[in-house]
């Protein structure tokens, strides 16, 4: 007699147990490839140690402050950014409430009929004939449900499966924070980047007029010569086309503005409107000394960087998640409230009810989507992966590139300084040796449309140089 209770015991153990190492060795864990090593260091232009690029200290500009904290206060991408951020927040909470036990208060009625030869239709029968119920207590048919009170369900975290969700959410919370730090970072910098574009337009109108009163000069001179005897009609006619065209660039430059102040007034979130600036900015000299640092201390720093971490760890997790969606779930459920069959004795005191049910429950017939879904973070985790590899190696590019280039157009820029300085000299010669006869009047238009050309070559070396002084704080991760 024993053993014969003890062998559907000892069957159901062994089903139990190989369910449950079925479910286990299932699914192995998902290795990542390491990352690759950096290199030793950056090229950098001094050896100062200061290690942190300070936007004052490069770009001293009250007025590109004041743009800067408008623009942050009032973009709307920036806006829209935020909402991700308090979205991620929000399900980072709803991760940490599935550890919880749920609760909720519960008002139901349902009706039921049993069939004669039911189990529950064969009892409640015979439970009417008994002479130990009272008249109250005697079964209707249909059999009303009544229930008022509280209900509450509660997965037990045995394996982690819900906290490795809850880490999941949390890093993606982490990552959406850094993705908007990131967006500020960019935000600065294409409000910096249009302001200097600006400011050097600004600039270039200035060189135009300033050689439009020089072509002026010139024209001058030739028609008083041409009175005397001693020019041309042709001389007269080609220096007045080089003042028309040159006076016709104005208005290309007066659009090129116009368009940038669009472009700038939509980063800050405002309709059109004329930009303050200071157009003798374009003029000041660069900074001689900017130390970035090593690879891994600044790189790693970066926001882009820091959101594809935590969206690798998201991804980590969920895998994580996944395979423990293998193993068997420890559900508790209870309800407590007043349960009764008629209407007018439900909030009595013999209707008082309480009940506690635990149940484990492991996949069968489901492996196949826990399977795919397995496969779905595996293939997800790789992916954050590579994007996380590729966000230091595109680190590492920018800033090298952003060196060379600040440290390549500040040599042009000094040589093109030097440029113009001999062409305004050529300039004022051609015009001496034009009045004295020994040179004609084309090497003077020569030497005025070379000047202009250089000074506007000047300028978009500068504004070049600029924008890369930019573009290696933006590299930086500001």
């Amino acid at each position: 007699m024993k053993l014969k209770r003890f062998i559907p015991s000892a069957i159901v153990n062994m089903f139990a147990l190989s369910l449950l190492l079925a479910s286990c060795a299932s699914i192995k864990e998902t290795p990542v490839p390491s990352l690759k090593p950096f290199p030793g260091g950056f090229d950098t232009l001094s050896h100062s140690q200061e290690k942190a690029l300070s936007w004052h200290t490069f770009f001293k500009s009250k007025e590109l402050d004041t743009l800067i904290n408008l623009a942050l206060a009032e973009n709307l991408d920036l806006k829209s950014g935020l909402q991700k951020v308090l979205i991620a927040g929000a399900n980072l909470k709803l991760s940490k409430a599935a550890l919880l036990p749920s609760v909720q208060a519960n008002i139901s009625a349902g009706l039921d009929r049993y069939g004669k030869y039911t189990m529950d239709g064969v009892g409640n029968y015979d439970t009417n004939f008994s002479g130990n119920i009272s008249r109250d207590q005697r079964i209707p048919s249909p059999v009303p449900d009544y229930f008022a009170g509280f209900r509450s369900s509660w997965e037990i975290d045995v394996w982690g499966k819900l906290s490795k969700r809850k880490e999941a959410a949390y890093h993606r919370y982490l990552a959406s924070a850094s993705g908007l730090k990131w967006y500020r970072t960019q935000l600065t910098c294409q409000v910096a980047a249009l302001y200097y574009e600006l400011i050097a337009l600004d600039k270039r109108l200035q060189i135009l007029k300033s050689n439009i009163l020089l072509q002026d000069k010139g024209l001058e001179t030739v028609e008083a010569q041409m009175a005397g005897g001693r020019a041309t009609a042709l001389a007269v006619s080609q220096f007045k086309a080089q003042r028309t065209a040159t006076m016709g660039k104005q208005f290309e430059i007066r659009q090129q503005i116009r368009s940038v102040e669009n472009d700038l007034n939509n980063l800050l979130g405002q309709f059109a409107k004329k930009i303050p600036r200071d157009t003798a900015l374009i003029s000041l000299a660069l900074p001689k000394e900017v130390y970035v640092g090593l690879p891994a201390e600044v790189i790693l720093n970066r926001p882009d960087v820091k959101e594809a971490e935590e969206q690798l760890k998201a991804a980590k997790a969920d895998v994580s998640a996944a395979r423990k969606a293998f193993l068997p779930s420890l559900t508790l459920d209870a309800y407590a409230g007043y349960n009764a069959f008629r209407l007018p004795l439900l909030f009595s005191p013999g209707s008082l009810a309480a009940g506690l049910v635990g149940g484990l429950t492991a996949p069968v017939l489901n492996r196949a989507t826990l399977k795919n879904a397995h496969l779905v973070a595996s293939a997800s985790q790789l992916d954050a992966y590579y994007q996380y590899q590729k966000s230091l190696i595109n680190g590492y590019q920018e800033i090298t590139r952003q060196l060379a280039a600040l440290n390549n157009y500040k040599e042009a820029y000094r040589f093109k300084t030097i440029e113009v300085a001999e062409l305004k000299k050529a300039v004022s010669t051609a015009n001496d040796l034009y009045l004295a006869g020994y040179a004609s009047y084309l090497e003077v238009i020569v030497a005025q449309s070379s000047v202009l050309n250089a000074e506007m070559e000047q300028v978009d070396l500068k504004q070049a140089s600029y924008a890369a002084l930019i573009g290696l704080y933006r590299a930086t991760g500001g």
